[in-house]
């Protein structure tokens, strides 16, 4: 408490009330003027990317006496989905022939605005965040192969638990996550880190930016470049070394 409200929150209240006035203006007789809206700047945060070491020491924990959890986290990390997308895949959604993920819902947990209910949120499973969000992504042989080895016989079967009765809550992957990444000796390690990771190691590769945008989900290719590419310092010294061809 008395920290305030966030730049972000602050941003969506002030998005909110500068629709309300433009609809009013437009209002006849409504003698309204202009008024400018400022919106306040979010400072960048410096996302966390796993290194290619650490990258592999979490898939050989992850790997060890894998259960269906542990699965899910290793699938988002070679695909690059998102923690409420993984929550909500049922194994349906992903084809073995095809080798792809049909991403058709995410899941999440929202506050109740019933004030008699007795919970204060309640978990729901939904249309996917966007448009393009709702997408196939392809998937490596290998990525495919672990798919195979961990399939469920029944279709209906959430990814995370293996069962159609029971599904597993994105603060609950969040949980079980800093386990795994506990007992990997890695720090600051979230759920969204691992969406970062998987679009850097795409970059490394020199992968096509606009699959790669429609692979994570992304309404534009601006987005993946502002948010989701971050070139490590040996892709940087390795272009640089480029320059000597011109003779830098």
């Amino acid at each position: 408490g008395g920290r305030g409200l966030s730049p972000r929150g602050v941003r969506d209240i002030l998005t909110v009330l500068h629709a309300i006035l433009k609809y009013t203006r437009k209002q006849p007789g409504s003698g309204l003027p202009e008024i400018d809206v400022i919106y306040p700047k979010e400072p960048r945060q410096e996302m966390r990317v796993l290194s290619h070491e650490e990258q592999d020491k979490l898939i050989r924990y992850l790997l060890l006496d894998m259960d269906c959890c542990k699965f899910g986290v290793l699938l988002a990390l070679l695909t690059g989905m998102r923690l409420g997308e993984v929550c909500a895949l049922r194994w349906r959604d992903i084809s073995l022939e095809e080798k792809t993920i049909h991403i058709t819902a995410t899941m999440q947990r929202l506050q109740t605005l019933d004030d008699t209910a007795q919970k204060k949120t309640h978990v729901t499973i939904g249309e996917p965040k966007s448009a393009t969000s709702r997408r196939k992504i392809p998937l490596t042989d290998y990525t495919a192969a672990l798919c195979g080895k961990m399939a469920a016989p029944e279709p209906d079967a959430f990814v995370l638990t293996g069962r159609a009765d029971r599904f597993m809550e994105p603060r609950t992957v969040q949980y079980r996550l800093g386990k795994y990444t506990a007992a990997c000796g890695l720090e600051h390690v979230n759920f969204h880190a691992l969406r970062h990771t998987f679009a850097t190691r795409c970059v490394e590769v020199d992968f096509e930016i606009k699959s790669l945008s429609e692979i994570l989900g992304h309404s534009t290719v601006k987005i993946t470049l502002d948010r989701y590419v971050h070139s490590s310092m040996e892709l940087k010294r390795e272009n640089m070394q480029k320059l000597k061809n011109i003779g830098f």
